[in-house]
């Protein structure tokens, strides 16, 4: 049976390993399915009664289902607060969710592709996250534990509008699709807001590391589409898969350019930042982020092969302030946290070397 501990001290998740196809821009595809029940107040007007109703509902639901009756159910209140940050942290859950934990829940499959948010922003979120450009993958096994859900539950459905949600933008088939990408060669030309704001008038909306409400961190984008109502699955899939390839291959352009017009100075760049992650003796959150993003710069483009993408992507996740806490056993000042994350990494890139 899996536990949190063991979620937490997994410190690789599937996602990370950067298996999927583009999975040099594309960190990862995520599909998000917002649901609600028939006849009971959304989460942010319902009552303690109505809430705890909806949590027993649906994990009822999660434990007679085959298709998810070995997931691992953790309450956000038995959770403490740097656990349930770590779960932010590892993408597995919403900023958002663990902002209140009172009848809210979090029931995660064995690999974490797949997570069930019980009483977010809707009563149901499922959310499923695969490595590189795979959006139909995740749509098809998002859509295999929606059925599975609404096979033992009522929900909140319109036969003209579609699913009902608690945000507007939402209403419809409840979906959003959204790819993290990696874009480091366009920011260094100068590109980068370009690229970005002329998608964002196309009807897909960009956001940073960790969604709605936050920033961008190591080039890293979140791409996404922005209208549910009167769009299929599938088309909202294929538009964004669409623009999302327009994206690799500008990407792609403006590292051959930084190949063929700049090798010097990415060279220098890059083994730069490999330097210091492999030396440094202290280190903030988003200085990590941002070398790591050069170095994965340099092992895309055939540089650096010292190290490989699956370590830079589990440390992207790893040296985020929680993480560093937990793995170091408890809640750290932020000195005590740079120096522990600095020496994580200098660990794990000589462990990479000697191949351990």
């Amino acid at each position: 049976m899996m536990t949190l501990r063991d979620i937490i001290e997994r410190t690789l998740s599937d996602w990370m390993k950067g298996t999927g196809p583009q999975s040099d821009v594309v960190l990862s595809s995520r599909i998000r399915v917002a649901r609600n029940l028939s006849g009971v107040p959304f989460p942010h007007v319902a009552s303690d009664r109505d809430l705890k109703k909806v949590l027993d509902d649906v994990l009822q639901a999660v434990r007679g289902s085959r298709d998810t009756q070995d997931f691992e159910i953790l309450l956000l209140s038995d959770i403490p607060v740097l656990d349930r940050q770590v779960l932010v942290e590892k993408h597995l859950v919403s900023p958002q969710h663990i902002t209140e934990t009172k009848h809210r829940a979090v029931a995660l499959s064995r690999d974490e592709t797949v997570s069930i948010m019980v009483n977010e922003e809707d009563h149901i979120r499922i959310q499923t996250l695969f490595s590189g450009l795979q959006l139909e993958e995740a749509w098809q096994r998002a859509s295999k534990v929606d059925d599975a859900l609404e096979a033992r539950l009522d929900y909140a459905f319109d036969e003209t509008i579609g699913y009902l949600t608690a945000c507007p933008t939402n209403v419809g088939t409840g979906m959003r699709a959204s790819v993290m990408v990696h874009l480091p060669a366009l920011a260094a030309t100068g590109q980068v807001g370009r690229v970005l704001a002329t998608i964002s008038h196309v009807g897909v909306a960009v956001r940073g590391l960790y969604g709605e409400g936050t920033e961008s961190s190591g080039n890293i984008y979140q791409l996404s589409n922005q209208v549910t109502l009167g769009r299929s699955e599938e088309d909202i899939i294929e538009n964004l898969k669409g623009i999302t390839r327009q994206v690799i291959e500008q990407e792609n352009s403006a590292r051959n350019f930084l190949l063929r017009e700049r090798r010097k100075s990415l060279e220098d760049r890059v083994w730069r930042a490999y330097g210091i992650l492999a030396n440094a003796r202290l280190m903030t959150s988003e200085e990590a982020l941002k070398l790591i993003s050069d170095v994965k710069l340099g092992v895309d483009t055939g540089i650096i092969t010292v190290v490989g993408t699956r370590m830079l992507n589990e440390l992207m996740v790893l040296t985020r302030p929680a993480y560093v806490q937990k793995l170091m056993g408890g809640e750290l000042d932020p000195e005590e946290r740079d120096t522990q994350r600095a020496a994580l990494i200098r660990d794990r890139i000589k462990s990479v070397k000697e191949g351990k």
